[in-house]
């Protein structure tokens, strides 16, 4: 099929194109097209303007500032999953981005894209719901800053309203020296979306204890979900039943939202998944942060 006929425009600031979808609501930014293209192509999407946003200034660009990682909403995947920066600061993406799709749709996809559109399997929008990631997004008329859970509100639902656009990523870095992260997925192919993913990451002292910890988990029910391990702070890394633990925590947190259930997979098949892969991932982020001491011993 065809896309319906549509008004293409390409604005040359930021602002310009938030006044553009701000005074027409059946117009729709567009960026890496990884998604939008096949809905127009299909029909499932009927703009009345595509409004070109890739070239933008404002919105591209990997920094550090203030404590955090900022990663311009243009920003294409690939130069994300390539970015020295993203390795040493943001160690889990870099993990999880590979896992995005397949080359050639990581070539044109945006970082910003992804989470704008807020698919529930979708890998950038996990990592962001896990290290508890700022969204800013922009109107004509002001910048929000919006964290993570707030953002995304279900399957393909997110705070934007009309007329704002995402701005930037803002991922927070975590000082801790001795970091360690696991990320694992499954699906039906590598470039699927994934049935259950989990992605962990955390920061231990010298003597393997842990400093802090994070886990989320993606594909279960209508958005990321991140789930809160302060039981294992303080703990150390190689502790009797601490993989137990997390099992734990993931199986509470499965009981407490609606999970998703479909031809591809059912919901008692996605809540063993989270718990399994959950230990895989933690398993790994423990390996990772303990590597350099164990190593010197």
């Amino acid at each position: 099929m065809k896309a319906a006929p549509f008004e293409y425009v390409r604005p040359g600031t930021l602002l310009e194109a938030c006044s553009i979808l701000a005074d027409d609501e059946d117009a729709l930014p567009v960026a890496g097209g990884q998604t939008l293209v096949p809905m127009l192509a299909m029909r499932l999407a009927r703009p009345t303007k595509l409004v070109d946003i890739l070239r933008l200034p404002e919105l591209t660009g990997i920094r550090r500032a203030n404590g955090s990682l900022i990663i311009g909403a243009t920003t294409r995947q690939v130069e994300a999953e390539s970015s020295p920066l993203v390795a040493a600061d943001l160690p889990l993406l870099a993990t999880a981005l590979p896992w995005v799709g397949h080359q050639p749709t990581r070539n044109r996809g945006t970082v910003g894209g992804s989470v704008a559109n807020a698919d529930p399997s979708a890998e950038i929008p996990l990592i962001a719901a896990t290290l508890g990631a700022e969204i800013v997004i922009q109107s004509r008329d002001e910048e929000r800053v919006v964290p993570a859970d707030d953002f995304f509100l279900g399957a393909m639902s997110t705070a934007l309203e009309p007329g704002f656009c995402v701005k930037e990523l803002r991922f927070p870095v975590w000082p801790e020296p001795r970091l360690g992260v696991g990320f694992h997925e499954i699906s039906a192919r590598k470039s699927d979306f994934a049935y259950a993913s989990a992605a962990v990451q955390v920061a231990a002292d010298e003597d393997g204890n842990c400093l802090n910890v994070v886990l989320g988990v993606g594909g279960l029910s209508d958005r990321p979900v991140r789930i809160p391990l302060d039981s294992v702070i303080g703990k150390h890394l190689r502790a009797t039943g601490l993989l137990d633990i997390i099992a734990e925590a993931v199986g509470d947190a499965c009981d407490g939202f609606d999970l998703r259930s479909d031809i591809h997979a059912s919901a008692s098949y996605r809540r063993r998944l989270a718990i399994t892969l959950a230990r895989r991932a933690m398993r790994d982020a423990i390996d990772g942060a303990l590597q350099g001491r164990e190593g010197a011993q």
